[in-house]
Order: C-alpha cells, then structure tokens, then sequence
C-alpha cells in the first residue's frame, strides 16, 4: 500500500511539473485559424507594444506575410507604448512600417471618425491587459466594437489571458459612473 500510494504521489508530482512546463497558446500565435480570414481584407489593428506574437509584434508579423494593413488604432500611452498616462496622442505614422496610425487619444471622443472607419475591412484586436476595471484598453476596445457594429465590420480579437484571471475581488460598477476608466458593470479585479 505504502509502494501505491509513493506511486501516486510521484505522478501526481510529475503531472504537476509538467503543467507548469506548459505555455499558454496566444490568439496572434495562431496564425493558421486566423490568417484565411484576412485574405483579401483591408485590416485595422488596434494593438500596442504588448501586441507582440513570440518575438514578432502582430503588425510586422501581417505585414511579413503580405496583408494589407491599412490603419492602426493606438490606445492611451500610443502605439509604441511612450506617452504618459491621459497624455493626448496625436494620429500619425508608424515610422517602422509607414502605416497610418489613428490615435483614440487625440483629445476628441475617443471614437474612430467615419472616415477612418471606412478604411477598413476587419478590426484586429492585439493588446494585453491587466484585468482591472480602470484599465483604458477595454474600454477603447468596447467603443471600436460598437463603431464596427454601427459600420458594418468585423472584429478578430486574438485574446490573451488575464494576468490576474485567478482573482476576482472588488465592487461592481454602478453604471451611473460610467467613464473611460470605467465602461462595463464589471468588478475592480
């Protein structure tokens, strides 16, 4: 019985190691599901310095592979991730790629123009949040889904996980305090 049971404790222990061992799969690393989608599309990205599939971030990674993007929607602190926290980010051009980028933190409503929305085809969504409520990526994220549902596109969002997935804590948002650091009835954590 002792010899079982030492059996079970090793492979438990084993199984164990081994799921440490394991890394998550991320949405932009799966190019094989997504890239027959793109064929053919003008794509918009909404993405920043975290947007990185391995080593790669998803722009080059599109752009390596000959798609067409055609606009980038930066988030607060801009595409390349250096401007302060509520900083207003001015529309631009990335200057490693040439592709236009539309700041939604250029002081207006944070909402993409109908112009810019009409660039594109399909919105890709590629960044890493926190997962806190008065984090400003989600709630940029829910305002580009609405404008792509009042325009008619499509949305691709090669998710990642929550770096705090394992902890919910917090009170729920009261709606009546809705804001861009706060856009869904959701927990602090």
């Amino acid at each position: 019985m002792k010899k079982l049971l030492l059996l079970f404790l090793v492979l438990c222990g084993s199984l164990l190691c081994r799921a440490q061992e394991e890394r998550v799969i991320l949405g932009d690393e799966r190019t094989s599901d997504y890239f027959p989608i793109l064929k053919g599309k003008r794509i918009a990205i909404f993405s920043n310095h975290t947007g990185m599939a391995g080593n790669k971030h998803l722009l080059d990674l599109l752009l390596e592979n000959k798609f067409n993007v055609v606009a980038i929607f930066s988030p607060e602190h801009g595409f390349r991730g250096d401007a302060d926290a509520g900083e207003h980010v001015s529309s631009s051009v990335d200057s490693k790629t040439g592709v236009p980028i539309l700041s939604l933190y250029d002081g207006k409503l944070g909402k993409p123009s109908e112009t810019s929305m009409r660039k594109f085809d399909i919105l890709i969504v590629d960044i890493q949040d926190v997962g806190l409520r008065f984090y400003t990526y989600y709630a940029s994220m829910c305002r580009l889904m609405d404008a792509c549902a009042e325009y008619n596109r499509k949305v691709l969002v090669l998710d990642r996980p929550n770096p705090n997935g394992h902890y919910v804590d917090g009170p729920i948002l009261d709606m009546k305090y809705k804001s861009g650091v706060g856009w869904l009835p959701i927990p602090i954590v």
